[in-house]
């Protein structure tokens, strides 16, 4: 019985390595869809989501199923809750990017990004990509050394976000409202990937080392979430 009940829970965390691999891939997808106006690539991000979210089913249910059964406690327990609350994070990454990919979509086919933007959304695409291949690594591996890889991107997704502000108040090019709009929801888009990307290190890291310290700060909730 405990054999099963061991396969079983690596099962939830391969379920996890898969969900955090497809939105690794989504919001780079994304971000070439973005940047080229990628028609066909920005509708694959979108319908993606959908498996996205049905693996996400699974593995909720895969859970829900643990905990009847089995009943288990202490770090078998924590185990399995934690699964829970990290595949509700990856799930909205996906939603994050599908949310990108929209946007590419509707302006197509035009491109979404002013030009003196392009590079700042390249860059944000990449450090988020950077971030959730870390994040599938760190699910893989608990080599907690991703975990300060993933907290240094989102800092990099933090500031970036913080100069597309900038740039669209100073902006020589006199943006129209619908620019302004996308760019500013591009910006958030992507930061809060960034912050989920860093809630799921911060419960691999408990996972771990059984230290709660670090759930409570700036952009997060008092159960180490980030803010949707």
């Amino acid at each position: 019985m405990r054999d099963l009940f061991t396969r079983e829970l690596d099962q939830v965390g391969e379920d996890l390595v898969s969900m955090a691999d497809h939105v690794a891939t989504a919001i780079e997808n994304a971000t070439i869809a973005l940047r080229t106006a990628d028609l066909a690539l920005a509708e694959a991000v979108i319908d993606g989501d959908n498996d996205i979210d049905d693996m996400e089913r699974v593995l909720d249910q895969r859970c829900v199923d643990l905990l009847a059964r089995q009943a288990p406690v202490a770090g078998d327990l924590r185990l399995v809750v934690t699964a829970l609350r990290m595949s509700a994070s990856i799930e909205r990454m996906g939603d994050l990017a599908r949310h990108v990919a929209q946007i590419a979509r509707g302006r197509y086919p035009e491109g979404a990004v002013p030009a003196d933007l392009a590079e700042t959304f390249d860059r944000m695409g990449a450090a988020a990509t950077q971030a959730a291949r870390s994040m599938a690594e760190l699910l893989r591996t608990r080599d907690l050394e991703l975990a300060a890889q993933i907290e240094a991107a989102d800092d990099v997704l933090d500031d970036l976000q913080r100069d597309t502000f900038r740039m669209t108040l100073t902006s020589t090019d006199g943006l129209g409202s619908q620019a302004v709009v996308d760019v500013t929801l591009l910006g958030r888009f992507y930061e809060r990937f960034g912050d989920h990307a860093v809630s799921v290190a911060r419960r691999v890291t408990y996972l771990v080392t059984g230290d709660p310290a670090g759930f409570t700060t700036e952009g997060y909730n008092d159960t180490g979430d980030a803010y949707r």
